[in-house]
């Protein structure tokens, strides 16, 4: 994959040509980085708390979830901030998480470790950065911020005390589950039992619940294997002699459940929630955490990824303003966003699909609307034919993007402000006008945009509305399949060469 638009500092006439993101950055840079086990990233903040960029390594590099920092991205990163970066941050202890490989038998991973993309001036606990990206990014000025995910050097799951003293974030763990008792890596055994890739389609075993039905001696088994097996060994053939469903939707009751337990504890620490690490990406389970907690915060991007955020946050010490997710590299047209729905919106008339990729890249798994393939919602064939293009199952759902003042209109969102901007949670469809969006249950992972958006996906809405009285589009991810999310021209041109859909860019 291209370096598209590297920049390096150089005249006064060359920074007038910069990406306004680009711009104004004589100030301190605080670098955080995520690396080598899946889904590595790169967060600059500035002595603001400013976050001036942040993205996934695969989208430098062109590999899904690509878990290594390659040279096309931390070429980036240097040629852009280097010379304002005083302080570089990894989001974990290399040498505890060593101790925990040689323990559990990974020796060949112990014995051959990859350099770090840049040498750091601190190393953070990998539970802690995935607290602190959750918690400096809240408007919360204390809370209690749960982190569940696969595991980190040693921890799996914590519950962190946190708030701020003079300005500056404080942390004290209250709560540990250590390895080998995770619940990540029980879901990602489970999801690589039904024949799915761990670490990678999660989600996907998340959507399949929706078709099965709790059974009891199921629950029962999951509840074993959770509660009393190193599922980091996988789970041994024949040991769950169900259909698929039945699994995935015993083992989304017995999540749950498990979760309910632990929210329950962070309860008695403080009524404000933050909640990040990989199983926060679970919008079923959320949607119930959120009926249950009123003050939830959960980081739109809670993976691994998103703890480079948490080590940049932890070296800058206060809040974070996180404002938007588009934060990654720009795509910059020439002509005015206006002109640009315009031609979006002629297509979905004319074909009923078009990809959109434009401005600066999201931060996270989930297209929003920058690097989306959006389609006419109201068409009985529209979820097939996307599911066709994309090559995906039959089963799996497709997520609406609406305008934010209409959302209840179609869906009965339970969040204190009625938003739901990032897909991290799913409500009940109200209308059946749109089926292509909504699930089995008759649910859909809702992303709500307000009338301020900095994306373009709101012209692109506000004009289809006027257009066809629609205030939603079917919204999934712009990407060729087993390749990350477009992120430049030349990934769009891709795609469109690809699978014959016009993409605007």
């Amino acid at each position: 994959m291209e370096n598209e638009g590297e920049t390096v500092v150089g005249t006064s006439e060359d920074k007038k040509r910069r990406p306004v993101y680009l711009r104004g950055i004589n100030n301190l840079m605080y670098l955080g980085w995520s690396e080598g086990f899946h889904d590595a990233g790169v967060t600059v903040i500035d002595n603001n708390g400013d976050i001036v960029f942040a993205s996934h390594s695969e989208r430098f590099s062109g590999n899904k979830n690509d878990k290594y920092i390659g040279k096309y991205l931390s070429g980036f990163v240097d040629a852009n901030w280097g010379n304002n970066i005083v302080h570089k941050a990894f989001f974990e202890k290399p040498l505890l998480k060593k101790t925990r490989q040689l323990y559990a038998g990974q020796l060949e991973t112990f014995i051959s470790p990859r350099p770090l993309a840049w040498k750091p001036d601190s190393t953070q606990y990998h539970h802690k950065s995935h607290a602190a990206a959750a918690f400096q990014t809240s408007d919360f000025t204390e809370s209690a911020t749960v982190v569940i995910d696969s595991i980190g050097e040693w921890d799996c799951t914590t519950i962190w005390k946190t708030g701020y003293k003079d300005s500056k974030a404080t942390y004290k763990k209250v709560y540990s589950e250590k390895y080998p008792n995770s619940i990540g890596l029980w879901y990602s055994a489970l999801t690589k039992y039904v024949g799915l890739r761990p670490l990678d389609e999660e989600y996907i075993f998340m959507g399949m619940a929706a078709f099965g039905h709790l059974d009891k001696t199921c629950v029962k088994k999951l509840k074993a294997l959770l509660e009393l097996t190193n599922n980091h060994r996988g789970i041994p053939a024949g040991y769950l002699d169900y259909p698929n469903e039945v699994i995935a939707a015993s083992a989304q009751h017995v999540l749950e459940e498990k979760l309910f337990k632990i929210f329950e504890l962070a309860r008695t620490y403080s009524d404000n929630i933050c909640y990040g690490g990989g199983v926060a990406l679970n919008c079923v389970a959320n949607t119930k955490l959120q009926l249950l907690h009123n003050n939830l915060w959960i980081m739109p991007n809670p993976g691994d990824a998103g703890g480079s955020l948490g080590a940049a946050a932890l070296a800058y010490g206060g809040k974070i303003n996180w404002k938007t997710p588009f934060l990654g590299r720009d795509i910059d047209a020439s002509s005015t966003p206006e002109h640009i729905a315009q031609e979006v919106v002629e297509e979905l008339l004319k074909n009923g699909v078009v990809g959109i990729a434009h401005g600066r890249s999201e931060f996270g798994p989930r297209a929003l609307g920058n690097r989306s393939l959006l389609a006419d919602p109201r068409g009985k064939d529209a979820k097939d034919r996307i599911n066709t293009i994309k090559k995906r199952q039959k089963f799996r759902p497709f997520a609406p993007v609406i305008r934010e003042e209409n959302a209840h209109e179609y869906f009965e969102i339970h969040s204190k402000d009625g938003s739901s901007p990032y897909m991290s949670f799913v409500y009940d469809g109200l209308k059946k006008d749109c089926p292509a969006i909504l699930h089995k249950d008759n649910t859909a992972r809702v992303q709500t945009v307000p009338w301020n958006s900095p994306s373009i996906i709101r012209t692109i809405l506000d004009l289809w509305y006027e257009e066809t009285g629609c205030p939603l589009l079917l919204n999934t991810s712009l990407n060729i399949r087993g390749k990350p999310m477009v992120d430049t021209c030349n990934d769009a041109h891709a795609f469109e060469m690809q699978y014959g859909v016009k993409v605007v860019y």
